[in-house]
């Protein structure tokens, strides 16, 4: 393992895993929300984050999260490992509600310097849990055909249903 994607639906914690999985090889973790995220919540122009991508993931070693379609062609044909955290529904709702409220309690500065807006994520279409409810199902059906297909079956593949599983693993890796 040297170049490994963490996927999961929004809010199963990719990032803390991603976070963790890089600490302990001593490898970059990067964000993919931080590539993505400018000021303002404005999403960088295609060619812009594509060319950040690119650039972050060209070391020999790194640790990626992040589910972006858009970038999957570059992060997952150089990767070697996906580490899919597919927990269930109700506990990716679970860890959102409690990781969104602490964002907004703390004011806790997010990428591109935004801070989460509790208002947006319960009242307007922009909400990360419409998001998790949206992809869940979708992410369950969608990754197993990706892994199966031809220029990704390279891929070693660790899936984790639970919090569990996936911290047992973690720390029984050298």
């Amino acid at each position: 393992m040297q170049r490994i994607v963490v996927v999961g639906t929004t809010g199963s914690g990719k990032t803390t895993m991603a976070g963790r999985l890089a600490r302990k090889l001593n490898f970059p973790h990067i964000e993919l929300d931080a590539l993505n995220w400018g000021p303002d919540w404005t999403m960088r122009p295609n060619e812009e984050f594509l060319a950040l991508v690119e650039e972050a993931t060209r070391g020999q070693n790194w640790v990626v999260d992040g589910n972006y379609s858009r970038s999957r062609e570059i992060v997952w044909a150089r990767a070697d490992t996906v580490v899919w955290l597919d927990y269930p529904l109700y506990l990716v709702l679970w860890r959102l509600w409690w990781r969104t409220w602490g964002r907004w309690w703390k004011r806790t500065e997010l990428w591109g310097g935004n801070r989460e807006r509790l208002w947006e994520h319960f009242f307007t279409g922009d909400s990360l849990f419409l998001w998790a409810l949206k992809t869940y199902k979708r992410r369950r059906r969608e990754y197993p055909e990706l892994l199966s297909s031809p220029e990704y079956t390279h891929l070693m593949t660790f899936r984790f249903h639970s919090p569990r599983q996936a911290q047992k693993w973690l720390m029984a890796l050298g």
